[in-house]
Parts: structure tokens; C-alpha cells; sequence
């Protein structure tokens, strides 16, 4: 990548439209179906997308631009679970307007500020260019997990074509 703060802030860009085009097509029932039991659905992943937006990466941007050491988050004990009867469009909606506001903060961040590291309280030290790294992994790989969710019902009705999708079958975890 020529320019990692564009090649990032062009993926993070991205995602917003990708979630709200999603959950405006894309039928609820489908949208919560996880994809073996154990795992998360499409509207679960988008829920963790949420808590990260707001409580993760724009925080840890700052955190890295001060040079302070942060804590570690776990999705499991600290993020939320999707609201019964919430709407997709809705979640997605504040997703987009979280994200638009740490992109504001990521616009703030000179080539100059992606070696600054502070102390990640699991990971040790880290600097500003891998979190924001991590950020478009984080959102490649959310939305692939999510829609890999979707694919499931899909790939069970595809018949004598189903091994075509062999890497994509969800499996319960062990």
C-alpha cells in the first residue's frame, strides 16, 4: 500500500454503506439467523461492530496520539447483544454515524503519528499503524463472518452444489 492512511480510511469508508445496504435488502429473519449454534449472526456482528465503534478504536486512536496506555476489550463480557424487536436499519444507521465520526478523528492523524505505541494491557506495546491496521481487518473480517451467516440457508438448498461451498459450511464450535 502506497498509503496506508488512505488504503484504511477508503476500507472504513466502505463498510458503513455495505451494513446499511445489508439491512435495508436483506430480510430480518436472515439478518439474525446465526449460522451454526454457537455462533454469530449477521445482526450480531453488526451489534459488536457497533460497541467497537463506540467504545474501541477511535478511543484507541486518541489514546495512541496521547502516547497513553489502554485497556484490553472483550466482546463477550463488555460488548452488547442486539435488542429484540431492534430494527437492522436502525443499528446500522448508528453504525454509520459512529463510524463517520472516527473517520473525522482518523482524518486528524499524520504519517508522523503511526509510530507513536502506547501499552495494550493483553498485547504489550503496540503502535498507532497496527491498531489502524486492525481496524480494517476488523471490519473485512466481521462483515465476511456476517456474511458468511447469510450464506448458510443458501448453500443447505444448493444441492449437488454444495461442495462447491465446502469452506464456507459454518460448523457449531468445539
Amino acid at each position: 500500500m502506497t498509503n496506508v492512511l488512505e488504503s484504511i480510511s477508503a476500507i472504513l469508508a466502505t463498510t458503513p454503506e455495505r451494513w446499511l445496504r445489508l439491512t435495508e435488502t436483506v430480510p430480518a429473519d436472515l439478518l439474525t439467523r446465526p449460522p451454526a449454534e454457537g455462533e454469530w449472526s449477521a445482526l450480531d456482528c453488526l451489534q459488536h461492530m457497533v460497541d467497537t465503534e463506540r467504545w474501541v478504536f477511535a478511543a484507541r486512536v486518541q489514546y495512541l496520539l496521547d502516547e497513553q496506555d489502554f485497556p484490553a476489550f472483550d466482546p463477550d463480557s463488555e460488548g452488547t447483544k442486539p435488542e429484540i424487536g431492534q430494527s437492522p436499519v436502525d443499528l446500522a444507521a448508528e453504525f454509520a454515524r459512529l463510524r463517520s465520526e472516527g473517520l473525522q478523528l482518523l482524518q486528524t492523524v499524520q504519517a508522523a503519528d503511526l509510530s507513536k505505541q502506547a501499552v495494550h494491557q493483553e498485547l504489550g506495546i503496540v503502535s498507532l499503524a497496527e491498531l489502524i491496521n486492525e481496524w480494517a481487518a476488523h471490519d473485512l473480517m466481521h462483515t465476511v463472518q456476517a456474511e458468511r451467516a447469510l450464506m448458510q440457508p443458501f448453500i443447505t438448498g444448493c444441492g449437488p452444489w454444495q461442495p462447491y461451498f465446502r469452506d464456507h459450511v459454518a460448523q457449531a464450535p468445539r
